[in-house]
């Protein structure tokens, strides 16, 4: 008998999950794919972008493109999503399925975030833009970078864009009348991944001249006075302000029942089964305890590791195979910082007793691994 699977969003997960998904099944079993957005952005460019190495056209493909792999793209709002009778309202559609795959990662809560030509959202594309005009046009000043609240994707984010605005005005003989600040919750930069790894993070941005400004907790934005307040009383002044937006989960999630306490989606950490009988959760919409106590940080890589298991074994129960593969915790990332170089980590997250990680010197080779990395994503999935 046929079966109808259902992702919802187009992101790195719902794009690794769909295209394994047509792989593994023969065409009389559909696979649809809804998201928004008529494009599939590339996230970990839009720093390349920032700095005018890439433009907006090159980090992005229609999901339409999806379609000539059979797999039915629908562009749309999730506006429900029916567990009892396994419908997803798209719009003015009820559309049925057989198996769900929630993808539909992290909204940014921007309502906080005052708007203005000195501080920017630096996490999507529109603000990623503006971020390009105006450090063309800076040239002395403090830059702060803020991380709002926790939990936030891509954890490496905030300290790449700061080693890369320090080598871009270094470039322009402005680097001695900036200066670069760090603010954020964290304790150390990318805390889950451990002390070593943190501390080697905080040796590199603070050996190019950025201060890190650890455990703070934001109050207010004051954009007339330039003025970033924290608890219970610290004030700290900006000319240029790139924010990390509080991250929460998507509202048609945190209506559903699929929603834990804290609004994110409880999975299985290897399977990423929900409590539901063919619901799946997959990214950055989801909540997964790792055997530290700590929550696995969201990012694109595993993403994509969850979307091949869960694939996979969408696959083998329809065709009677018990595939029982399962997501392993494990992930890398680049860490850009300018001059052609790039760090890289890569580690085991479900490690006991704590996550197992290792930061690979920062080197040419692995900034152009990015690179080709970005290739092959596009010519890969599209």
């Amino acid at each position: 008998m046929d079966k109808k699977i259902i992702i919802l969003g187009g992101g790195s997960g719902g794009i690794v999950c769909a295209n394994e998904l047509r792989k593994r099944l023969s065409e009389e079993h559909r696979v649809m794919l809804i998201d928004r957005d008529e494009s599939h952005i590339f996230y970990p460019s839009l720093l390349w972008l920032i700095l005018g190495w890439r433009k907006p056209e090159q980090i992005q493909r229609p999901l339409s493109a999806l379609n000539k792999k059979k797999v039915e793209f629908i562009q749309g709002e999730v506006n429900g999503i029916d567990l009892e009778n396994h419908l997803v309202k798209v719009n003015e559609q009820r559309l049925n399925y057989n198996y769900l795959v929630v993808s539909l990662g992290a909204e940014l809560n921007k309502s906080g975030i005052p708007k203005t030509d000195r501080i920017f959202n630096f996490y999507c594309l529109e603000g990623a833009k503006l971020v390009l005009e105006a450090i063309n046009n800076f040239r002395g000043g403090r830059i702060a970078v803020l991380v709002s609240s926790m939990p936030f994707k891509c954890p490496a984010a905030p300290y790449e864009i700061a080693l890369l605005l320090g080598y871009f005005f270094n470039k322009r003989n402005l680097r001695d009348k900036i200066d670069i600040q760090i603010f954020t919750p964290e304790t150390l930069p990318m805390p889950t991944a451990g002390p070593v790894m943190g501390n080697a993070v905080k040796q590199m941005i603070e050996g190019q001249n950025i201060g890190f400004n650890p455990s703070l907790k934001l109050v207010s934005i004051d954009a007339d006075k330039r003025e970033i307040k924290f608890e219970p009383d610290r004030t700290e002044k900006f000319d240029m302000l790139l924010v990390v937006p509080p991250h929460q989960s998507p509202k048609v999630v945190k209506e559903s029942r699929l929603a834990g306490e804290t609004g994110w989606i409880p999975v299985d950490a290897g399977t990423m089964k929900t409590k539901y009988n063919g619901v799946y959760a997959i990214g950055d919409v989801t909540s997964v305890k790792l055997p530290n106590g700590k929550m696995l940080p969201k990012a694109g890589v595993f993403a994509h590791y969850q979307a091949e298991a869960v694939a996979h074994n969408i696959a083998g129960e329809i065709k009677g195979i018990d595939s029982g593969k399962e997501f392993n915790g494990r992930g890398s990332c680049f860490l850009e910082m300018g001059y052609g170089k790039a760090g890289y980590a890569a580690g085991n997250f479900y490690a006991l007793p704590e996550p197992l990680i290792k930061l690979h010197k920062p080197g040419r080779i692995w900034h152009l691994g990015k690179i080709l990395f970005e290739k092959y994503w596009f010519w890969k999935w599209f």
